[in-house]
């Protein structure tokens, strides 16, 4: 039975709030949550079941806003209003800097609500400061808590640690320890958490003590289908379609569209790579290629250009000139005609990342009326089993790829169904309407007490970080007994929370990604790839920026091929082993110089560099400031874990700056015996007479690693 005439009130602190004009983007503080907050409260004051909605934030008396931010009460509809409390300083400050007034703010706040002629039924907090007022107010007056995070401060601090800023200044600048503390609190005492995707739950809340998934459920977003809708007229008359045409032999096969930034992750490289490798589906379509607007490649960011480069090349190396378009501009207001000239061609949208979080271009697409085929790896899972509207596959498997486009190109009445599915899905489950429903669903059995959560029981750890950290190479530890690394397995994740898990290795991300996927490894806390060239944290992948700076000192790439070109014995490996900041060769011993002389050579003409040999066959030069064992060290001190509290595990000669030093060095039993039989000689280093992830094992008892971490743990 639906009980009527609910009151909801939203917490919503900092930003500018107001009922109209909102200043988006006026700065960090007045993005899409304050757009978000003020469009659910005015629809869901539209419903039926819903008596009263407040909006609450913070008063704001500053010449340096409008006044309207002053006024106590603003009215959005005759059922809804913005309540704007003191939180002791009026003026306008950023959410960094509220924690020291959220005492005032939820005193002020309860003397409000008592002041009214009924309590809420539901208190629904709107990221980590208003959470924290949230649980004052929800103890205090015995109101049901709910809380949506936006984003999250774990996830933060890692971001801003890749982006370059020591502990120290993110500690100063934005309150992260506050903020994660008020994270893990409000876990701890909401009754729903609410997500956009399950992605967000598995992956994002993980991280946390309090994590309590029982307690989580997804309300998808909603999207504008007044703009995003299906093709109503001739669009091939528009200057977007003459962009596109320019590039094409046949510009009226259906369009393989993709939209992306140029970023590693969103693995465009690998579509084009897909497209080339299958003439049937060069024959049967064109592919269609955004990925932002540029005047000149040479401006781009070094990252950009040389992933803007790989595309082209990739197009080079498969001779898909006439068949792929890659236009150089993209203005905003023409995202939606692209969609709707891709469906008119009956054609399909791709989205290849190698992780997606939530995909807002498929939803668009599928309003669209245009079928997808998107990444099988985070936000898409839920967008197609929601929409029905196309096929989810492997990022890293280029046939795979082409396959499920061809699938859903290849038959007309299929395309058709997949283009009514997604119009009449996306209205369903990402409309504005269907978010609300969506929401009443969640919240009404918490408001008439017909479901409980029942928690887990809860232990915090003392520190907030990992206390240790097991470093390993791919090719010679990880791989090559199935059983061994299952048992590693799952003695990691039984203490993820204490130890952080971390890959080195010399592939490329890619290659190293497909690797991990193919046999069932977790992905890690940290991929270290391209011989310690490139850092990347977490499932997002996220990539420390810093490090390619740092690493970036005094490196001329072009120079050292030039100067090794004449080089007997060094033939450079193909382009798929090569990197921005990594040059890989083939090193026969038989006829080249030994790696003494080469690094002689290329000093007397002043490229100061790293080389490394392994396995007896493959050459590696980086710049003198990167390797593994350099990048080890960076992520540890910006993680702050002690080098005497990680295991680092290897097997060949690239591995050697990994083990010497503080780590506790493991060597495997199947190590390159002639590269790394020196180390014992000069290192504490422990030599397992077992193999693969079984010596890791092994290393890990020796050490008695887990109770290290956990004594440093208890210690804090």
């Amino acid at each position: 039975m639906i009980t009527t005439g609910k009151y909801i009130l939203f917490i919503s602190i900092h930003g500018l709030i107001r009922s109209k004009d909102l200043e988006l983007g006026r700065d960090s503080d007045t993005g899409g949550q304050t757009k978000y907050v003020v469009e659910v409260t005015e629809a869901l004051s539209k419903s039926a079941e819903v008596e009263k909605v407040d909006l609450m934030t913070k008063l704001i008396i500053d010449e340096r806003v409008s006044t309207d931010y002053s006024q106590p009460i603003d009215t959005l509809n005759p059922k809804a209003n913005i309540v704007r409390i003191s939180c002791g300083n009026d003026e306008y400050i950023h959410k960094e800097e509220l924690w020291d007034y959220l005492d005032n703010f939820a005193d002020n706040a309860l003397n409000y609500l008592k002041s009214q002629d009924r309590l809420p039924d539901v208190i629904h907090t709107h990221y980590a400061d208003a959470g924290y007022v949230g649980i004052r107010l929800s103890n205090r007056l015995e109101i049901p808590l709910i809380h949506t995070g936006h984003s999250l401060g774990r996830s933060k601090r890692k971001r801003l640690l890749a982006s370059g800023i020591n502990r120290q200044k993110i500690e100063d600048r934005y309150n992260i320890t506050r903020r994660i503390n008020a994270e893990e609190d409000t876990l701890a005492s909401a009754v729903r958490i609410i997500t956009s995707t399950n992605q967000e739950i598995n992956e994002q809340y993980a991280q946390y003590d309090y994590y309590t998934p029982q307690q989580m459920r997804v309300v998808p977003p909603g999207t504008d289908l007044q703009r995003f809708h299906a093709p109503v007229g001739d669009e091939w008359k528009s200057s977007v379609y003459k962009r596109i045409a320019a590039f094409l032999r046949d510009s009226k096969k259906p369009m393989i569209l993709a939209l992306s930034r140029l970023d590693q992750r969103k693995n465009i490289q690998v579509l084009i790579e897909a497209f080339g490798e299958s003439p049937e589906l060069q024959e049967k379509a064109n592919l269609v290629i955004f990925t932002g607007s540029r005047d000149d490649l040479r401006d781009l960011e070094s990252d950009a250009q040389s992933i803007l480069l790989d595309l082209l090349v990739t197009i080079d190396q498969y001779d898909l000139y006439g068949k792929v378009a890659y236009p150089k501009i993209l203005r905003a207001e023409d995202v939606s005609e692209v969609y709707r000239l891709a469906a008119l061609s009956k054609g399909v949208f791709v989205n290849p990342a190698l992780t997606e979080p939530f995909g807002l271009t498929l939803i668009e697409a599928a309003g669209s009326g245009l079928p997808i085929v998107a990444t099988q790896d985070g936000g898409p899972v839920d967008i197609i089993k929601n929409c029905q509207n196309g096929y989810l596959m492997d990022p890293l498997d280029t046939k795979d790829i082409a396959d499920k486009i061809l699938k859903t190109i290849d038959d007309p009445s299929q395309w058709e169904i997949f283009s009514k599915n997604g119009q009449v899905n996306v209205q369903k489950n990402y409309s504005w309407d269907s978010h609300i429903k969506t929401y009443l669903d969640v919240i009404r059995p918490i408001i008439d007490k017909t479901e409980f959560l029942e928690r887990d029981a809860l232990k915090r750890r003392p520190m907030m970080y990992h206390n240790g950290a097991l470093v390993t190479t791919l090719d010679q530890n990880l791989l090559g007994d199935d059983v061994s690394l299952q048992e590693l397995i799952e003695v990691l994740e039984k203490n993820r929370k204490t130890v952080c898990f971390c890959i080195a290795t010399g592939r490329r991300l890619k290659t190293a990604l497909r690797v991990i996927r193919n046999h069932n490894i977790p992905q890690p806390d940290v991929l270290i790839t391209s011989s310690g060239t490139e850092i990347y944290y977490d499932k997002s992948l996220t990539k420390d920026n810093a490090w390619t700076t740092h690493i970036d000192y005094q490196w001329n790439r072009q120079r050292i091929v030039t100067l090794l070109s004449q080089i007997p014995g060094l033939n450079l490996q193909p382009q798929y082993s090569q990197g921005v900041y990594k040059i890989s060769y083939f090193y026969d011993q038989r006829l080249a110089p030994q790696v003494e002389k080469i690094k002689r050579l290329l000093l007397q003409n002043e490229q100061n560099v790293n080389l490394f040999v392994a396995f007896g066959q493959y050459l590696d030069i980086i710049p003198a400031r990167a390797s593994k064992g350099y990048a080890l060290r960076w992520f540890a001190e910006q993680w702050d874990i002690p080098l005497t509290r990680i295991v680092s595990a290897g097997g060949s000669g690239a591995d050697e700056d990994m083990m010497l030093g503080n780590t506790l060095s493991v060597v495997v039993a199947n190590r390159h015996q002639e590269e790394l039989s020196d180390l014992g000689q000069v290192e504490p280093i422990y030599f397992s007479e077992k193999q693969f992830s079984a010596g890791i094992l092994d290393g890990l008892e020796y050490y008695d690693f887990f109770d290290l971490c956990n004594k440093a743990a208890a210690d804090t």
